[in-house]
């Protein structure tokens, strides 16, 4: 896989949206097309399902989270894809996993009977079962801002504790039982950006987004500026920000 030449659009690939899109995470790749547009370029977003689906040229990358029935068959699609998403990771390309999704990247999942679905251990980790299912809105602090969307995962994940994405201000994140130090959330690894956020997360944070495409248009030679329509709706995201954050007891930004 080659990085953007300005000749042609940018690729940004959803995998298995059929069966990883439970939450409308596959959004997260609309997302990040609009915004190329947006800021002046050609971008499309390519489904893969299948190895047939791959385009000749990724430029980013989304997975989004899907139900417990469809883990073994996500698992076993994205096996089929391992050597490229590892070469993907590998050269900098930006890979944003959802729920289910990250968990599928990670060592493995305990299932709930006790049985272990192993993943492909493209990163640090593992899920584990929750004695009660999370879900609520979660507020994050990180270095790309106050992260706001909503979680919904039966299991905790451990083994993240070294590069977590930030701090839960509000909500659960990976865990909520760690025995010293704050809460965190999520899971980054160069470019490989792992969370628990639905909401799509990059609707509802594109300073997130705006941070994945930096990389996507620095592989390419090229530097990213939000176009004027992002700006327009980028206050719209923060006024939707600020409304949950106001609710939950936080001040607004």
């Amino acid at each position: 896989m080659t990085a953007t030449s300005p000749d042609r659009p940018f690729t940004v690939v959803s995998l298995l949206p059929r069966l990883l899109n439970t939450n409308g995470d596959a959004g997260n790749a609309r997302v990040l097309a609009q915004r190329i547009r947006w800021s002046g370029h050609d971008a499309l977003v390519v489904e893969v399902h299948s190895r047939a689906d791959l385009p000749e040229h990724v430029d980013a990358v989304t997975i989004g989270s899907g139900t417990d029935a469809d883990l073994l068959p996500a698992r076993d699609a994205l096996r089929t894809l391992v050597e490229e998403l590892r070469v993907w990771s590998n050269s900098g390309v930006p890979i944003l996993a959802v729920g289910t999704g990250w968990e599928l990247l990670s060592w493995g999942i305990e299932l709930a009977d006790g049985s272990v679905l192993e993943g492909l251990g493209l990163v640090a980790g593992h899920a584990v079962p929750r004695a009660a299912r999370a879900t609520d809105d979660i507020i994050v602090a990180s270095k790309y801002g106050r992260l706001i969307g909503f979680e919904n995962h039966a299991r905790d994940y451990v083994g993240a504790d070294a590069s977590p994405l930030g701090r839960v201000i509000y909500g659960i994140g990976n865990s909520d039982t760690r025995a010293s130090g704050p809460q965190i959330e999520g899971l980054t690894m160069g470019e490989v950006f792992c969370t628990h956020l639905h909401g799509p997360v990059l609707a509802r944070n594109p300073a997130l987004a705006d941070h994945l495409l930096q990389a996507t248009f620095t592989r390419s030679g090229l530097d990213y500026v939000r176009g004027a329509r992002s700006v327009s709706v980028d206050e719209t995201a923060r006024a939707a920000r600020n409304q949950v954050a106001v609710r939950l007891g936080q001040a607004a930004e």
